[in-house]
């Protein structure tokens, strides 16, 4: 018998005790708990967002930038890839226009810079525009790709950042310190401000 009220004290205790130990959950506030779901959301960290921005970038310059909704940037990127693009086709096209007249007149004949059999510009000047040329055209594409690189890195690493905290809370803030024994000058210091 008194095996048996051990077991059944032993089981009302195990079973009871979580029953007492819970709060009454009919009665939460259902405004704060909308709060609470929203501060958690805007608190999860994202690892895929910054390989998604990577990825737009990659399929269209400034579509990264978009997508963190860094709009301002967008035209920047198109204005930069733009412009090395546009010197990139520019110079290739006048270094096959120099290097025809180059070719012409290593054969004989008659060229775009000959006029009236007078050589406006000579054969060896053909030869270094064309040398300039290619440099520059060579150029400009290393700026394009390297410009096309650095917006994917800009998208990734911004969206990467655009995921942690930033709040005022979080400061840092250069200060002068006064010292009451030395008067001569005052001691330059950081102060670190974090607010929980």
């Amino acid at each position: 018998m008194p095996l048996k009220r051990i077991i059944f004290v032993f089981f009302f205790a195990f079973f009871s005790a979580p029953v007492l130990g819970q709060k009454d959950s009919v009665n939460i506030d259902r405004e704060m708990f909308k709060k609470d779901i929203k501060i958690e959301k805007a608190g999860i960290y994202n690892p895929l967002a910054p390989a998604k921005a990577a990825f737009y970038s990659a399929i269209f310059p400034g579509l990264g930038q978009i997508y963190n909704k860094k709009y301002w940037k967008t035209p920047i990127v198109w204005g930069a890839m733009g412009t090395s693009i546009y010197y990139y086709l520019n110079n290739n096209k006048e270094y096959k226009r120099y290097r025809t007249a180059y070719k012409l007149r290593r054969n004989n004949l008659i060229d775009e810079f000959t006029i009236d059999g007078n050589e406006i510009i000579s054969l060896r000047t053909l030869e270094r525009a064309q040398d300039q040329l290619r440099e520059n055209r060579d150029l400009s594409l290393l700026t394009s790709i390297i410009l096309y690189v650095l917006q994917i890195v800009e998208a990734s690493v911004n969206s990467h950042l655009l995921q942690f905290n930033t709040d005022d809370n979080l400061s840092l803030k250069p200060t002068f310190i006064n010292d009451p024994i030395k008067i001569d000058a005052p001691k330059v210091g950081l102060t670190i401000k974090y607010n929980f």
